[in-house]
């Protein structure tokens, strides 16, 4: 009699837990920036999409870079939204970090980046940029993007002059001010920048192949919740449909979430959101390159292992 209900008791116990693991979604934490690229984030959180799929997104706010690479390789969030320099850098030694779809990227509409000239400045190319120091922040997609485009302009490597200026307040204030004579800075804050009178000398959406953004997880929470993670970027497809059916929708979002400065809305556009895709091997090669070159890194990264195909490429 006792063997018997001890069977039906480790059979309650069985299928109890079999059942508590069915039903409660997986748990995914994301560090975000305050950036346009994390927009389909908030929008699947804000729309329902991430329960309709069955996954559980916190959404850790971070102030900085430092911040949100710093509890990426500490364990404590499982992906972030980054660009191609970092996730290089993060795979420095092992495989520790993989991208799995494209954020944002420019296109001949939008620019993700922009290499303005401060409003008081005489430079009105970016050919005339040779040997003057451009603002950046040192061992970042910014530098990256800054060489490059510059490059493409004409200016010679050997004459693309940097100052390092790491926080982007400090950047739009010297550009404004005339402290520099040009600063390399992301959008919207580029846009800010043009309201009061900086231009635009080059930005990537005439060199659309320099710079993109991808949703990169550690390799340890792909190999222990591949579902979860395919639920999450189902409905991070679902808010990109959304963001790009009704681009004014979202102007309160931006602002409560400070993705985009309360001066600009209503006048800033948003851009198309790619759907599910990833970066080309020529993107993360020229990135390995370029990280050779500064010495930052000793062997350029393998592109077949720093993406992974997770959903369908567009079409």
């Amino acid at each position: 009699m006792k063997q018997k209900v001890s069977a039906l008791l480790a059979l309650i116990l069985l299928l109890s837990g079999c059942t508590g693991a069915s039903s409660a979604p997986e748990t995914l934490r994301l560090a975000v920036l305050p950036i346009l690229d994390v927009l389909p984030l908030y929008v699947a959180q804000s729309e329902g999409y991430f329960a309709q799929q069955g996954v559980t997104v916190e959404l850790v706010p971070v102030a900085s870079a430092a911040e949100r690479d710093q509890l990426l390789q500490a364990g404590q969030v499982d992906g972030v939204i980054t660009d191609l320099v970092a996730l290089a850098l993060y795979n420095r030694q092992h495989l520790d970090v993989v991208g799995v779809r494209t954020a944002m990227r420019p296109t001949a509409q939008f620019a993700q980046f922009r290499v303005l000239a401060a409003p008081q400045s005489a430079i009105h190319t970016a050919a005339e940029l040779a040997d003057v120091p451009v603002a950046v922040s040192e061992g970042t997609i910014i530098e990256y993007v800054t060489e490059q485009l510059l490059r493409l302009e004409g200016v010679p490597p050997e004459h693309v002059a940097k100052i390092a200026v790491p926080k982007i307040p400090d950047r739009m204030a010297l550009l404004a001010s005339g402290g520099v004579q040009a600063a390399t800075l992301p959008e919207p804050l580029a846009s800010l920048a043009m309201q009061k009178g900086g231009r635009v000398l080059v930005d990537d959406s005439r060199h659309p192949e320099v710079s993109c953004s991808v949703f990169a997880f550690r390799q340890a929470t792909l190999t222990a919740h591949p579902q979860a993670v395919r639920k999450l970027l189902l409905a991070v497809e679902q808010a990109v449909q959304a963001i790009n059916a009704d681009k004014s929708r979202w102007d309160d979002l931006l602002v409560e979430k400070k993705l985009l400065p309360p001066t600009l809305q209503g006048s800033f556009t948003l851009p198309d959101y790619p759907t599910a895709g990833l970066p080309t091997p020529e993107q993360y090669a020229a990135v390995g390159q370029w990280l050779q070159s500064t010495g930052r890194l000793t062997a350029a990264p393998d592109p077949a292992a720093l993406c992974a195909d997770w959903l369908p490429a567009e079409k």
